[in-house]
């Protein structure tokens, strides 16, 4: 599945999305008319994500997150996220969100503006899908017309209006201060939770670092002393075997289970299948038969 880099890529085409932003944040407004958009997305910064219409089912590993009509959900940078867009049936297929991207620096700008203590903890705060209240609605509702002119919008007022939410939020819920608390402490993910949740992804090697929190010089020492091989060699074992076990236990075909696992192409997903196992692939669909 392609992924995009985000902020960066949406406001760019094919996407081509609407943007305010500032130095430490950006808001972006998604508005289409869709029944099936899929797609990935490499959180470069922390966001939260309002649906004003429709629905967006998004993927963290194994953890899924199905945020409605006036919900929102908080998602940590250092993040690659699945997601599933679907349009308002009785709205001619329309969905509409706005993303709002948070740099470290703006949160802790922030914290020190409000006097707010942090505590750091090293138990992780579970995030949860949230109903919007009535009071960030009405927040929501005050951004959209920013949209329509951008370029006339003061960079003061922008900023006033990022503090406004993030005072709503740390007022609304004590989850989500607290994730608002925790995302300013330093990303760090075990490697092992980085890779299981990615290896059939076309990620660099350069952006599972990013992932795990770690610069590439750091991630490799660190992948080496954990797996005893390079990253790049147990993402192919850990592809084939994943592919071993789909054909035992499936009826999937084998051009699907390539690409779903992120090989190149049908030929060359059979070639080192057969230099790994002994064997084709064919050879398991024919003992199925």
């Amino acid at each position: 599945m392609k992924h995009i880099k985000a902020p960066t890529a949406l406001t760019m085409a094919p996407y081509n999305q609407r943007e305010l932003k500032l130095n430490g944040f950006s808001v972006v407004e998604s508005c289409t008319h869709t029944v099936n958009n899929k797609g990935a997305m490499y959180l470069e910064e922390h966001m939260l994500l309002f649906v004003k219409q429709g629905m967006n089912i998004l993927k963290d590993g194994k953890t899924e997150f199905v945020v409605r009509k006036n919900e929102m959900v908080f998602l940590k940078k250092a993040t690659l996220v699945e997601y599933h867009k679907t349009g308002d049936t009785d709205q001619d297929n329309l969905y509409i969100s706005l993303m709002f991207f948070l740099k470290d620096e703006f949160l802790q700008d922030f914290i020190k503006m409000a006097n707010i203590k942090s505590v750091h903890t090293e138990e992780r705060v579970r995030i949860l899908v949230k109903p919007v209240n009535e009071r960030l609605l009405r927040f929501f509702e005050s951004i959209e017309p920013y949209f329509n002119e951008p370029e006339n919008i003061d960079a003061g007022l922008i900023k006033i209006k990022m503090l406004e939410l993030l005072y709503d939020l740390a007022g609304t819920d004590k989850n989500l201060f607290q994730q608002l608390l925790q995302m300013k402490q330093p990303v760090r993910t075990e490697i092992p939770e980085v890779m299981e949740k990615n290896y059939t992804n076309p990620v660099s090697l350069t952006e599972l670092a990013y992932l795990s929190g770690r610069s590439l010089a750091s991630f490799k020492r660190d992948f080496q002393a954990i797996y005893n091989m390079a990253p790049s060699q147990w993402i192919r074992n850990k592809r084939l075997d994943k592919a071993k076990e789909v054909l035992e236990n499936t009826s999937m075909a084998v051009s699907d289970i390539c690409y779903t696992l992120g090989f190149e192409n049908p030929a060359h997903f059979s070639r080192i299948f057969k230099e790994h196992f002994g064997y084709p692939p064919s050879n398991l669909r024919q003992q199925q038969a």
